[in-house]
């Protein structure tokens, strides 16, 4: 039977011993964050920024009150939210909100649309006349209430051979600077609605490690390489090209994985991240950076159905994106556990197999790290808080609030 191995960076025996100590009044399944690991990481992102003001990804994170005290530390300002919901929702202590994505949510845009302080303090994101044509067609046109704030998503992607090969997220459809222009034009020719930001996010730099085990990583490499050269000269086109039209408040870039680049590019005003906070395992694999793990979880042994395996209660916490490997989380702790490849990380139940195995019992925990940052919050309502061995607060996630946006 195949077994998945374990990818995760090397922790430290007591770090364990110390979140075990923490939480041995708990019931699992739940879920802590190391508030050391968070603040070092925080540190360590504002260091890689290279002095320019950083964007906090909130789906990285959707917990309200990590995200407050992120926003408290010099260096940052304003949220990058994943839906116009969340950003009405997050407007209420937070003054500039940019939503990173399109939205087609017409009680959401009536709301923002008819309160003037709301639309002060929320960019939509918009890449194409029949989004602007939507939401005139909701709110209505000049005369009918404050003006829309909207920012222009660029495409960063690369693309080879006349545009037959695409290497990058398939977000916007404006490539070129011609393609920019005449879409801020578009967007001047509508009184209702305001330019006032640029953002372009290159996933296939940010978002994919370049040290992963086997040979892809050389692709990676290359296309990150030639990705960064095609970049710089095409993004800045673009930018030059919007504001010749348009006096802009921002130009936003890059993520958790490109922060170096990004910021070295003159075109870029302020960057984004998020996900780099919580060092999720998908962040494992990127040579020039190499932040601490602050969030695990823990699931309780309910079964050995053998000498050489125990089972835990739920554990299916499989992140988004391709499906692989890389998507399941990942046992850390007792070391030498790993998932079996039949059955991976189960909806409520998870058998692991390995030399850890030996010593657990009915009742002891086993630690995992999720795939990917903020979408552990969406199966806990709470995050324990953990300096030391002590629970310092216990705040609740975006579902502990009775918030769910996606």
């Amino acid at each position: 039977m195949t077994v998945m191995e374990a990818r995760a960076l090397p922790l430290e025996r007591g770090r364990f011993e110390e979140l075990a100590a923490a939480t041995a009044h708990l019931d699992a399944p739940y879920a802590v964050v190391d508030l050391d690991a968070f603040e070092a990481n925080a540190a360590d992102l504002e260091r890689r920024a290279g002095g320019k003001r950083i964007r906090l990804a909130s789906k990285s994170v959707r917990c309200r009150s990590l995200m407050r005290d992120v926003l408290g530390r010099p260096g940052w300002h304003g949220v990058l939210a994943f839906t116009l919901p969340e950003a009405l929702w997050l407007a209420r202590e937070v003054d500039d909100v940019v939503v990173g994505y399109p939205s087609v949510n017409r009680e959401a845009l009536r709301a923002l649309a008819s309160d003037e302080d709301l639309a002060a303090r929320i960019t939509l994101m918009v890449d194409g006349v029949e989004q602007l044509d939507f939401i005139e067609s909701v709110v209505g046109g000049v005369g009918r209430g404050p003006k829309v704030r909207v920012c222009l998503d660029l495409d960063a992607s690369l693309r080879l051979a006349s545009g037959r090969v695409h290497l990058g997220p398939r977000r916007s459809p404006l490539h070129t600077a011609d393609d920019a222009r005449r879409m801020a034009l578009a967007v001047r020719g509508r009184p209702r609605f305001r330019l006032v930001g640029l953002m372009s996010y290159e996933g296939q730099i940010a978002g994919l490690g370049d040290d992963a085990p086997g040979l892809r990583r050389f692709a990676v490499r290359a296309v990150q390489a030639l990705s960064e050269r095609s970049l710089r000269e095409q993004r800045g086109a673009m930018v030059l090209a919007v504001r010749g039209v348009a006096d802009l408040e921002f130009v936003n870039g890059g993520g958790t994985g490109s922060l170096e680049f990004t910021s070295s590019d003159a075109s870029v005003t302020e960057l984004a991240a998020g996900s780099g906070l919580l060092a999720p395992a998908l962040f494992d694999t990127y040579r020039h950076f190499q932040p601490s793990p602050a969030s695990f979880f823990a699931l309780p042994v309910v079964r050995r159905p053998s000498p050489d395996h125990a089972t835990l209660l739920g554990g299916g916490w499989i992140a988004s994106g391709p499906s692989g490997a890389d998507r399941l989380p990942t046992p850390v702790w007792p070391e030498g556990l790993s998932l079996l490849g039949a059955e991976g990380a189960g909806e409520v139940q998870t058998p692991v197999t390995g030399p850890g195995v030996r010593d657990l019992r009915v009742g002891d925990l086993v630690w995992l790290r999720h795939a990917k940052a903020g979408e552990l919050s969406e199966h806990v309502d709470a995050l324990h808080l953990v300096r030391g061995d002590l629970v310092v607060d216990t705040v609740p996630t975006y579902r502990g609030e009775a918030q769910t946006f996606l």
